[in-house]
């Protein structure tokens, strides 16, 4: 119940985060920083991946390059 309360907490953070005067950067980078501590929360406590062996935690982290280098791409758009 407390991780399902922190992503409640996070998803108001990010709609609240959505409406500041901020620069189109910092603003696709908070949300993107957000949206990957949810994803990270996720994994972790409903995909039950903080109990499985180190074999699967290596197949996980593998692409993590994959997607710091979309998520740049991404960010530089704006």
């Amino acid at each position: 119940m407390l991780i399902f309360l922190v992503l409640l907490v996070v998803t108001l953070a990010e709609v609240g985060y959505a409406f500041l005067p901020l620069a189109k950067f910092w603003l696709a980078f908070g949300l993107c920083v957000m949206a990957i501590w949810k994803a990270v929360l996720v994994a972790l406590y409903y995909m039950h991946l903080r109990s499985e062996p180190r074999s699967l935690w290596i197949l996980v982290a593998v692409p993590m390059p994959l997607v710091v280098i979309l998520i740049a791409a991404v960010i530089t758009e704006f």
